[in-house]
């Protein structure tokens, strides 16, 4: 069996950002999408972006920064499409550490408490701070098939909410682990540092 791989959902159609949010700058002058995949690369090197067809300028840019990357065709369809094409191909997997595209904040000590986490033998981890939970998330691979049945835009919360007796939660300091970005100016927001 691999070891746990990270999977950077970076398929999102940015319908509330206005723009392609995931090529958006950040105010280093680093696009949203790279910073967070520079991030999971770092703590997690086995690291798969899931990107949407024709996003060439993208994939480039994701495999300069150390990612493997799969194009999920049906990747409209939702988030949940875009986190089974990386489970797919990635079956051999311990576990996956899911990160998403548009939240650049995360720092490296919130990835590695979930990432040490799944390989401390907990079957979901997932951050959380001032009492919330955050992202990312971690499964392990006990729920690969659950993971490649997904469909729609849900990805892995409905998994969590039926298995929440098996959640393990990893306290940071880390407002990072809230900060999705929806707008041009969250994008701004003080919390993001830039890139690695």
């Amino acid at each position: 069996m691999s070891p746990v791989t990270g999977l950077l959902l970076a398929a999102g159609m940015s319908r509330r950002f206005g723009s392609d949010k995931r090529r958006h700058s950040l105010p280093d002058g680093t696009p949203m999408a790279l910073a967070a995949a520079r991030r999971l690369h770092a703590a997690c090197p086995n690291s798969i972006a899931i990107i949407r067809p024709d996003d060439d300028q993208l994939a480039a840019q994701f495999r300069e920064a150390g990612l493997a990357v799969v194009v999920c065709p049906t990747a409209a369809g939702g988030m949940g499409h875009s986190l089974a094409a990386g489970v797919a191909a990635s079956q051999q997997a311990a576990g996956w550490l899911i990160a998403l595209a548009d939240m650049p904040a995360i720092t490296l000590d919130s990835y590695a408490a979930v990432l040490q986490a799944l390989q401390a033998g907990a079957p979901l981890a997932r951050t959380s701070h001032a009492g919330r939970p955050g992202h990312p998330v971690g499964f392990s691979a006990r729920f690969r098939s659950d993971l490649l049945a997904l469909q729609g835009d849900h990805g892995g919360k409905t998994i969590i909410e039926a298995q929440r007796a098996l959640l393990t939660l990893c306290p940071v300091d880390d407002p990072g682990v809230l900060l999705d970005i929806d707008s041009p100016l969250d994008a701004t927001h003080s919390l993001i540092k830039g890139s690695i």
